[in-house]
């Protein structure tokens, strides 16, 4: 993984718990055999083609909405 690409991804996805989250689902698709929604080459790592999938904005993510707590506080 090159920290150019972690950069540039982390600009699209500022939160890094949430950038860290999104690649590793990704990385676990690729390993499962899903295909890469960019150009890759033979010697990218799964990590990198997650990454560019994010900064070539192939990759969305949604948050789900906050459930309330069961005591019914906020």
């Amino acid at each position: 993984m090159t920290s150019q690409l972690l950069l540039d991804a982390g600009k699209v996805i500022p939160n890094q718990q949430l950038l860290i989250n999104v690649v590793s689902r990704r990385v676990r698709q690729l390993g499962l055999g899903h295909r890469p929604l960019v150009e890759a080459t033979p010697r990218s790592s799964l990590t990198d083609i997650a990454l560019r999938e994010i900064i070539a904005g192939k990759l969305t993510y949604e948050l789900a909405p906050e459930k309330p707590a069961a005591d019914g506080t906020a």
